[in-house]
């Protein structure tokens, strides 16, 4: 069995010997995985649509996992009880999304010690959940497949996570010339990803600094002046986006 290399990645977060949560399996191909290799010991995959559900269901009988991953139908963390996984993941969906699963589900948290969370949008509000949940940010894989640029975070229980994580959101300063990052500037670009700056790292932010550009384009045909006071704040913020991506080592962009 062959997984994409988003999930590959995503498996090789999950300690082994765990115990794992699914949240929006689809087709069960991350937990089917996962048991094979030895990184869990037993799965719940949970999807929330039944056609998703029959397709996992069918995955995982074809592998012969019946008895260690059960396929449930659930919305979020409804599919779970409090201490049946200790390593929870939520991939393929925005960030909003997967904040409101974690809070509706919160109670069924007990005894996770992992989260690993794949937003396709709005990372930055993953990052905020966590950090004011208590939970430390481990870590933050950035990669590009078939045109996509995803950002995984990984989310601990620590006991040390308030000493860690204002080390970790304090005010940074990267690049050469240097450029200073405050905490929300590091919620937006990822303390982890930003301090590393790859390649896909500039390609994405590029790419959201067009995006940028464009939305204050279609601000500028407007004559209110809410209308152009929100597009010279976007375009102040443009500006400081690319001032912290010039200033950071690798492969430099040009925004000419």
């Amino acid at each position: 069995m062959k997984l994409s290399q988003r999930l590959n990645t995503i498996c090789k977060l999950i300690p082994p010997g765990s115990r794992l949560a699914d949240i929006g399996s689809d087709h069960a191909l991350l937990p089917t995985y996962a048991v094979q290799e030895g990184r869990a010991v037993s799965a719940i995959a949970g999807e929330v649509n039944r056609g998703p559900y029959d397709a996992a269901a069918k995955q995982v009988a074809e592998a012969g996992l019946q008895d260690k991953i059960s396929v449930r139908l659930g919305d979020g963390l409804a599919a779970i009880q409090p201490g049946e996984a200790d390593v929870i993941t939520v991939a393929g969906m925005g960030g909003a999304l997967i904040v409101r699963i974690l809070t509706e589900g919160k109670a069924k948290l007990e005894g996770v010690s992992r989260l690993i969370l794949q937003p396709n949008v709005g990372e930055d509000l993953v990052r905020r959940w966590l950090l004011e949940e208590g939970w430390l940010l481990r870590g933050e894989t950035i990669l590009e497949e078939d045109g996509k640029i995803y950002e995984i975070l990984t989310g601990d229980r620590s006991e040390s996570a308030e000493k860690e994580n204002a080390e970790l959101y304090a005010d940074t300063t990267v690049g050469e010339p240097s450029v200073t990052l405050d905490r929300e500037q590091l919620l937006d670009f990822g303390p982890f990803l930003v301090r590393a700056a790859s390649p896909v790292f500039h390609k994405k932010w590029i790419g959201e600094i067009a995006k940028l550009e464009r939305v204050a384009g279609s601000m500028g045909r407007s004559d209110s002046e809410d209308a152009k006071g929100k597009k010279e704040a976007l375009e102040r913020h443009i500006e400081v986006l690319k001032e912290v991506l010039a200033c950071l080592p690798k492969d430099k962009p040009s925004f000419n």
